[in-house]
């Protein structure tokens, strides 16, 4: 896997991409949030918080979160450029402790918190900032089975059915450190 940023859109280069060659934000499997045009630059230095609540038809599975400087259409890319710039992982039976498993159990709902690396970045005016959520990440985060044993060890894997809820009894959201340059 190549370190560093790079336009989050399907090409020969990267594992299971096919053709047409798609953004990976139309991928049935990842949920996009994204914001408006931006009206001015804005900063963004720090650890980026995604608080969700969650469901899974699965004892455990993880929940993935990128954020991306969504650049608009240019020369060189007609389609614009979603850059990607830090990302995290959460493997859900850990959501009581990070000491002792506790599997997940199907009616439930969890609040969860993805941590992702601190990263510094302006977003120009223009741009937009979004936040792609999935259950993997492959080949960056190794694929969990789904079914609460070790992934190294189990001999199957299960589809998990994975919700976001987002309402006023489950808040999901993201917190962002925003730097004033006008300070």
């Amino acid at each position: 896997m190549v370190p560093g940023g790079f336009n989050q859109h399907e090409s020969m280069e990267f594992f299971g991409s096919k053709i047409p060659y798609a953004p990976l934000s139309e991928r049935s499997d990842i949920q996009s949030f994204e914001t408006n045009p931006l009206q001015y630059n804005l900063e963004i230095t720090g650890t980026v918080l995604v608080k969700l609540w969650i469901s899974s038809s699965a004892l455990d599975t993880d929940f993935t979160a990128k954020l991306l400087d969504i650049y608009p259409a240019n020369q060189d890319y007609p389609n614009g450029y979603s850059l990607n710039l830090t990302d995290g992982i959460f493997r859900c039976k850990f959501h009581q402790s990070w000491k002792e498993e506790t599997l997940l159990s199907p009616d439930g709902v969890y609040p969860i918190t993805i941590s992702l690396p601190p990263t510094s970045n302006v977003f120009n005016k223009d741009h937009r900032i979004r936040i792609d959520i999935s259950s993997s990440n492959f080949p960056r985060f190794d694929i969990n089975p789904n079914t609460g044993e070790n992934p190294v060890k189990s001999r199957h894997k299960v589809i998990a059915v994975n919700t976001i809820h987002h309402s006023v009894l489950y808040p999901s959201h993201l917190i962002v450190p925003i730097i004033d340059r006008n300070i």
